[in-house]
């Protein structure tokens, strides 16, 4: 349910190639910068989301969801399930087609909400593996 093939297929072929990633600096050590590595190698723009607002992989960084001044389509979300609900509501609010919660983020009310709201949501899933697992 939570990781179902199609919405998964959905996402990363057809919603878009703007993918912010909440959680992401520039901190290598991290997976959320190999992820966003694996994302543009496959053409997605990363756009860094994450309080320092760093510059990672050569995208400009911003600290919101609400300060990116342009539409993103997905919102990959590496922080950890007690903070990933309000980032799915953010998600929602800036117009964001999709939600990604990673690996080991499980938020089922998020889940609920984000597809009252409408958009397409996967939880507990990388979509580093998923689009390799594609190609």
């Amino acid at each position: 349910m939570y990781g179902d093939p199609a919405t998964i297929g959905r996402i990363l072929d057809e919603l878009g190639d703007t993918w912010a990633v909440v959680g992401l600096s520039a901190n290598q050590e991290r997976a959320a910068y190999g992820v966003a590595q694996v994302l543009q190698r496959y053409g997605k723009r990363i756009v860094p989301v994450h309080p320092k607002a760093e510059t990672v992989h050569g995208e400009q960084g911003y600290a919101s969801l609400e300060e990116i001044p342009f539409p993103v389509d997905v919102v990959d979300v590496f922080v950890n399930s007690e903070l990933a609900g309000p980032v799915a509501d953010q998600a929602a609010a800036v117009g964001a087609k999709a939600v990604w919660f990673q690996l080991g983020v499980v938020d089922e009310d998020a889940y609920a909400r984000t597809r009252e709201a409408g958009l397409e949501m996967v939880m507990d899933r990388c979509p580093a593996i998923e689009i390799n697992a594609r190609r």
